[in-house]
């Protein structure tokens, strides 16, 4: 699906969710514009990965001065 498919349909959405007011098309437009592209920006970062040098689930290491 082309991104500005995708647009349409968010602001269709949009327009649903919020009881099909009239005279809001513009500012239903900007909205799913920001979503749309909000979306493609963190797809494009790709998936954040646990750092496999961190235990999960152990207990924090304490670091105690020496002396």
């Amino acid at each position: 699906m082309d991104r500005e498919e995708r647009i349409r349909r968010r602001a269709h959405e949009i327009w649903e969710r919020e009881g099909y007011p009239e005279g809001r098309q513009q500012e239903h437009w900007d909205q799913a514009v920001q979503e749309v592209e909000s979306e493609s920006s963190e797809a494009e970062r790709g998936p954040v990965v646990p750092d496999p040098t961190v235990g999960f689930g152990s207990a924090p290491t304490i670091n105690k001065p020496a002396g």
